[in-house]
């Protein structure tokens, strides 16, 4: 309805889309914002585009016979990655309740499917996961330890970058993205699509109806996504500083390194 055809491509990791977007191989990417702000303070030419999911829908989950935080200390624990947004979430989750860097072990799967194989089969003791693999794992009896979003408040989830060389010659085709993503999430949060939209996930994820539904409910209650999703400086700044705080970046930390303004300032056009 806006012009766009997308063409999707699945990618093992948000850095390997990075990788493809950098090359202009693929025009957009989603995934972790930490990603694109890491490839771009290495000098990647890709600009943050918007937000997808403002708020984190992780939990952490352990085995059966863990039932504290505290118990994560000597276990082994399945995140994204070394610099992925999973590690932030996860050490925002643990500090405040007394278990700190070290003293525990990490083992990394980029993607939630790799981590619920891993804690399912017994390969780690804990693990960060999204609906609807959370709610899969609490039918298994797996133990949940804590929901994120109740430690990482102002840091987002997911978002979109864009390669800037083709987002230059394409702003009209970005703002019906954008435009189109806008109407998807006020489709979404609409009472009367409840039913067609866990429909829709049930068909693409194949798991249960009751599990989709779930995460459905549990999307809205946290109010994951916005409608215009515009890359604030304070969202990317508390993004920058928790980064910061791992030594992530090689460069200065200024939040205008990490914003192309005719670019990002796109989502600021949608109605």
């Amino acid at each position: 309805a806006n012009g766009v055809t997308l063409d999707l491509v699945a990618a093992p990791s948000t850095a390997a889309a990075g990788q493809q977007t950098t090359a202009g191989s693929a025009n957009i990417e989603s995934g972790g914002l930490t990603d694109p702000l890491l490839a771009i303070d290495k000098g990647a030419k890709i600009a943050v585009l918007r937000v997808e999911t403002q708020v984190a829908p992780y939990s952490l989950w352990a085995k059966a016979s863990i039932k504290s935080i505290p118990e994560l200390r000597g276990k082994l624990i399945s995140i994204g990655g070394a610099k992925d947004i999973t590690r932030i979430y996860l050490e925002h989750t643990l500090i405040p309740n007394g278990v700190k860097p070290g003293q525990y072990d990490m083992i990394f799967a980029g993607t939630t499917v790799a981590r619920f194989a891993a804690i399912s089969s017994g390969a780690v003791d804990a693990t960060l996961l999204v609906p609807p693999s959370s709610f899969k794992a609490k039918g298994m009896g797996l133990t949940h330890l804590a929901d994120v979003a109740d430690y990482t408040h102002g840091l987002p989830f997911t978002g979109y970058a864009t390669n800037i060389a083709w987002a230059e010659q394409h702003k009209p085709l970005l703002l019906g993205f954008l435009t189109a993503m806008a109407k998807g999430v006020d489709w979404f949060n609409d009472d009367a699509h409840r039913s067609e939209a866990i429909e829709i996930l049930v068909k693409r994820s194949g798991l249960s109806p009751a599990d989709v539904g779930a995460t459905y409910d549990y999307y809205r209650q946290l109010k994951v996504f916005d409608h215009k999703g515009s890359i604030e400086s304070a969202v990317v700044g508390n993004l920058i500083k928790a980064m910061q705080e791992m030594n992530d970046f090689d460069g200065p930390r200024d939040i205008s390194r990490f914003i192309t303004p005719d670019i990002t300032g796109l989502a600021s056009q949608v109605k």
